[in-house]
């Protein structure tokens, strides 16, 4: 089916009993919806459906697999330490590869404890080098279920979809859950029609209620499938480079207008959902959906920390020969307030997360 039959996933927003539960399917994070799927797929009905050919399991478009560099761990962020992040060409993305990613899986996320000495000698960095990867992945990640956090977790903990991958200088989709992304139902609605004539009335209700929970389901990942789609080829430039200011300017109800969906749909569906990037770090959905002032944001930080004896006048007109952007002065100084920054020779050293 291209779509639900049912009136709860357009324009109308989340607010039916249908939208309620819709809200809920669209939060959930891949193993709980795996565990949703398999409920679905034993469920009677669902045999009985796919043996008269009315539902099958179709395959999405560019489908392809890949395994989670990350397994084990999930992104936990409030931010701290977001710019690392975002930079491919930065300090960590150019650690860990130094490291390489065996190394890094071994020593950085498995469940056995090392010293900093140790992690550095296996993996041929200063010990200063191993310790600042430690705390950049405490900071980040949180152990698995098995394994308390050391500290608590932020407040939002994101649910890895898929990775980018580059074929061609062109990054593209590598789902990490098969059971997930191995199909889209499609319902034939001529012979579901016919079918339900051979069905007592009896049934039903339990038909068409079993169908809602199906309509619900194909809704939630064709639209999130969609959504990373536009994504990655709008910021197709900064998943290539690496290179946070080659994001362009996009906002959530820009994508929802693009998609015809709503844009509480759509914040429910990617507020705690992240892609692991071609330098092998995740970044949460939202990442790839900056607003202009949070860009100018970024740049204002990068410059005010290079140059921290520049007073906010001169901060304004670097903003305006490098980007051609124009910014008040008011402007700045609210920017540097909600970034934490001093002012001018107030900065030196400072770090300040972003």
């Amino acid at each position: 089916m291209s779509g639900p039959r049912i009136a709860v996933a357009g324009r109308p927003g989340l607010r039916t009993q249908a939208g309620i539960k819709l809200a809920r399917l669209l939060e959930l994070p891949e193993n709980a919806l795996e565990s949703r799927i398999r409920e679905i797929e034993a469920h009677p009905l669902f045999r009985r459906l796919s043996e008269a050919g009315v539902l099958t399991i179709q395959p999405l478009p560019r489908s392809k697999y890949a395994v989670r560099s990350l397994e084990g761990r999930s992104l936990c962020t409030s931010d701290e330490g977001l710019g690392e992040l975002l930079d491919g060409d930065g300090a960590i993305p150019q650690l860990i590869r130094r490291v390489g990613l065996q190394n890094f899986r071994e020593y950085f996320l498995n469940d056995q404890s090392y010293s900093d000495q140790e992690r550095a000698d296996a993996c041929g960095i200063s010990q200063a080098e191993g310790r600042k990867l430690r705390e950049f992945m405490d900071r980040l990640y949180v152990r698995s279920e098995f394994e308390p956090a050391r500290n608590p977790a932020p407040a939002t903990v994101y649910s890895s979809v898929a990775g980018v991958e580059l074929e061609g200088g062109r990054p593209v989709l590598a789902f990490f859950n098969r059971e997930i992304w191995k199909g889209r139902y499609r319902m034939d609605e001529a012979r579901y029609a016919e079918w339900r004539t051979t069905l007592p009335p009896s049934q039903a209700g339990e038909v068409e209620k079993f169908m809602r929970q199906v309509d619900l389901l194909t809704f939630r990942q064709t639209t999130l499938f969609r959504v990373l789609d536009a994504l990655i080829d709008a910021q197709a430039a900064y998943l290539t480079t690496g290179d946070p200011d080659k994001r362009v300017p996009l906002t959530q109800r820009e994508v929802a207008a693009r998609l015809g969906v709503s844009p509480d749909v759509l914040n429910r569906l990617i507020g705690n959902k992240s892609v692991e990037t071609p330098w092998r770090l995740e970044i949460p959905l939202k990442v790839l959906l900056p607003s202009r002032k949070t860009m100018m944001r970024d740049r204002l930080y990068d410059l005010a920390i290079e140059r921290p004896e520049a007073g906010d006048d001169a901060l304004r007109e670097e903003i305006h020969r490098l980007y051609g952007a124009t910014l008040s002065r008011p402007s700045i100084i609210q920017y540097r307030k909600e970034l934490g920054l001093g002012g001018c020779g107030q900065r030196g050293g400072q770090e300040v997360s972003r």
